[in-house]
């Protein structure tokens, strides 16, 4: 069974093994799930790398907005 939930061990589990393996990597995906463990499959990860793109280009596209924290400070 796998689980859409990522804790932040298998995120920093994730991150090591995307340093680990790269792209150019045989069954990269399957060496990813391997070491990120808690019942990942290949294309789990492979999912989650591909929303980790996204949110990334639209970070870098200026696609997402600044929060304004004074105004959540103040309740506003």
């Amino acid at each position: 069974m796998t689980s859409s939930s990522w804790s932040s061990k298998q995120n920093k589990q994730f991150e090591a093994a995307l340093a680990k393996y790269d792209r150019d990597t045989p069954d990269r995906w399957h060496n990813i799930a391997r070491a990120v463990g808690g019942g990942k499959s290949a294309e789990e990860v492979q999912r989650h790398y591909e929303a980790l793109e996204r949110d990334i280009n639209n970070i870098e596209t200026d696609q997402v907005p600044i929060p304004n924290y004074r105004a959540a400070r103040n309740g506003r």
